[in-house]
């Protein structure tokens, strides 16, 4: 997965790591830890996402088997 791919509040994510909350006009927000598989958590404000900043680093997370 490209480091820039945005994902949405409730979307299932890829990879597992760390991913910064982007506001709507590109501010960023806090960083939030996601498990791969499970769905990205729900955003303070409408209009915010998520984008990968710091993948798992172990081979649990990489979406390789």
């Amino acid at each position: 997965m490209p480091k820039n791919k945005i994902l949405k509040p409730g979307e299932i994510a890829p990879r597992s790591g760390q991913y910064q909350q982007i506001g709507p006009r590109g501010g960023q927000g806090k960083e939030v830890t996601v498990v791969r598989g499970e769905p990205m958590p729900p955003t303070p404000l409408k209009g915010m996402t998520y984008q990968l900043v710091d993948p798992t680093k172990n081979k649990s997370g990489s979406g390789k088997k």
